[in-house]
């Protein structure tokens, strides 16, 4: 007789996957929650700021009476390690439909002073409640198939440093964003790829804010090299994503003084434009 196949790994469920482990916060009082950041969400030995956001976000939802975030703004202050933090929040208003609230993340510096990491103010709602009125000129990505896309694992070396981050998720790059990989970049500041958590969770409004900072940065595709620190990163969630892979789309219009813009598009597998960003970040010439 034929060996019986073996059974398909287990996709893991919101709440119950690594991502929301390491989301997790701890409330020690009101308004202050402990963390340890773990060391798999980092990428050239610094903890991705997708993942940071997504800590702060999920601290914020607990902190106000509307659990979405619609729009949450950050300003990265310092590099974050791996490791014990906390996380301050400060309800700034709260209404019938929005409530808005500030958030800082803090952890301790080599001299044993308290540094300050990241601040965020940020919007919060019910994304259920929104009207179902959509009127549009966005289009979502022309992309390959998932099964004509790379990922991590198809290329011939990983970035210099940690590169933890890649093995918590499903990563498929357009081969048309991927010279850069080869030596041959294209100039254009563009990236795309289908995005999901390895685990196979499948998104919410949380794991977009990972969403919009997880793919490799368009600097790579303008010919620079090396770690490209957000500056200032923005979100915008436009509505609960459906069930399955997402398509992720960076562009890069503008690099002048060492900054350039990165904006992401993120869209469901319903064909629904779910959240959009801007960030700021810097870049090392020369």
């Amino acid at each position: 007789m034929p060996e019986a196949a073996s059974a398909a790994p287990e996709r893991a469920v919101t709440g119950d996957s690594e991502f929301d482990r390491d989301t997790a916060v701890t409330r020690r009082e009101p308004g202050v929650y402990d963390i340890d950041l773990s060391a798999g969400w980092t990428i050239i030995n610094a903890v991705n700021g997708g993942y940071l956001l997504a800590v702060l976000g999920r601290a914020l939802a607990d902190a106000l009476p509307h659990a979405d975030p619609f729009t949450i703004s950050a300003h990265y202050l310092t590099a974050s390690q791996p490791g014990p933090a906390v996380v301050r929040t400060d309800v700034v208003r709260t209404g019938r439909t929005l409530s808005t609230g500030q958030a800082s993340l803090f952890q301790y510096a080599e001299d044993g002073t308290e540094a300050e990491r990241i601040r965020v103010l940020a919007s919060y709602g019910d994304l259920d409640a929104l009207p179902d009125d959509v009127r549009t000129t966005a289009k979502p990505p022309a992309m390959p198939p998932m099964e004509q896309c790379f990922g991590p694992e198809d290329g011939p070396a990983p970035v210099p440093g940690s590169s933890a981050i890649t093995d918590r998720l499903m990563l498929k790059l357009d081969p048309a964003t991927l010279g850069w990989a080869l030596g041959q970049p294209s100039g254009k500041g563009e990236m795309r790829a289908w995005f999901g958590l390895a685990d196979g969770r499948d998104p919410d409004p949380l794991s977009l804010l990972l969403a919009v900072d997880a793919l490799p940065p368009t600097a790579f595709e303008i010919g620079l090299s090396g770690w490209v620190p957000t500056v200032e990163l923005t979100v915008h969630v436009r509505c609960r994503p459906a069930p399955g892979p997402l398509r992720v789309s960076i562009t890069t219009r503008n690099l002048a003084g060492g900054f350039l813009e990165e904006d992401a598009e993120v869209w469901d597998s319903a064909d629904r434009l779910v959240a959009q960003s801007r960030q700021l970040a810097r870049v090392r010439l020369g």
